[in-house]
């Protein structure tokens, strides 16, 4: 069941997430928290984690590793995965159909040189939340919908040092997206408690957020964000 046909949260780890949806007789849900993992996740990572989502409500926790071959990266992720579980947080694997399959993941999240969403539909089943990276572009939004996507991600908004980036659109294209389509939008890119505001405000249903998180204490980061998304 994609986000779009969902009529209930589940009670599930994608409670938070997958409820995000728009119905004709209801308004648009609170914009929520999405937290992507640092490259580096070893050390203390696992407990940073726990400490993060300890702070404040996050809907979701992206698995983003590089470098790093199959069998380590599954080994990897299961304290973080467990630590998601006991959260209610969803798990998404980033860029790999094939890791998110042998995790038993909640949602993995497409680049657009990652596969298909129709091959990830396939391969990991209809329950599954597949996301799409959109950079700026209101076409491959619409077509990543079109494959089956549960949601399509926009940036980078901002100056960012977590990834390269080329596009940066400008935050009308989140008022667009959310005034047509039922599929929510995430809000990616250089995103702090500081600079959200605008996002919020153009409709973004997540902000991705990771250097903002990581690069400090992550408790007062997501608690930040919080008093942001409440306001």
């Amino acid at each position: 069941m994609t986000i779009s046909e969902q009529d209930e949260p589940q009670g599930n780890a994608l409670e938070g997430f997958a409820a995000q949806f728009r119905r004709e007789e209801a308004a648009r849900a609170p914009c929520q928290l999405y937290l992507i993992s640092p490259l580096d996740i070893s050390g203390d990572f696992a407990e940073r984690l726990a400490r993060a989502l300890d702070a404040g409500p996050v809907a979701a926790f992206q698995y983003r590793v590089k470098d790093m071959d199959q069998h380590a990266a599954a080994r990897a992720a299961e304290p973080l995965q467990a630590i998601c579980a006991d959260h209610d947080v969803a798990f998404i694997v980033n860029d790999s159909i094939s890791l998110a399959k042998r995790l038993g993941a909640d949602g993995v999240h497409l680049g657009q040189g990652d596969g298909d969403p129709r091959e990830a539909r396939r391969s990991l089943g209809p329950e599954v939340q597949i996301g799409v990276t959109c950079h700026d572009s209101r076409h491959l939004a619409m077509e990543a919908g079109e494959a089956g996507a549960d949601y399509v991600a926009f940036g980078s908004f901002f100056a960012t040092t977590t990834k390269d980036v080329e596009h940066h659109p400008d935050p009308s294209i989140l008022s667009w997206w959310s005034a047509l389509f039922e599929l929510p939008s995430v809000a990616i890119g250089g995103i702090t408690p500081d600079n959200c505001r605008p996002l919020i405000e153009a409709g973004a249903d997540f902000l991705a957020v990771c250097g903002s998180v990581w690069n400090g204490d992550e408790a007062a980061a997501v608690r930040a964000f919080a008093e942001k998304l409440d306001a």
